[in-house]
């Protein structure tokens, strides 16, 4: 464990460095603005969010995002919006392109 009971590494970016390079730096504010980004271990961003300080972010759609990345990297399936694990997954190739539809049926989610 990590001290302060955070289980992952956290940096932190005084000098605007890190937010410059992902395009987050709000120069006037001389700070970044709120970004995450899902990097694999191939040091590729799979996914990135970047939010105005007005509207919460949901720690449980990141999870659920990296959840999906793994089972992708592990398996070579996809995932389709939603997914969570156990749930199904669709086999990728040319046939599914534009029919999804047919493969997958979301559940009501509200």
């Amino acid at each position: 464990m990590i001290p302060g009971g955070v289980q992952f590494p956290m940096i932190a970016d005084a000098s605007g460095l890190i937010g410059q390079a992902y395009g987050v730096f709000e120069p006037a504010a001389g700070v970044d603005i709120r970004g995450r980004f899902l990097i694999d271990p191939d040091f590729n961003i799979r996914a990135m969010e970047v939010m105005t300080p007005e509207v919460g972010r949901n720690v449980n759609e990141l999870i659920r995002q990296i959840k999906a990345f793994q089972h992708v990297r592990a398996t070579g399936e996809v995932t389709p919006a939603g997914w969570v694990p156990g749930k199904p997954t669709l086999k990728p190739g040319p046939d599914l392109a534009g029919n999804v539809w047919k493969e997958w049926k979301p559940e009501m989610a509200f």
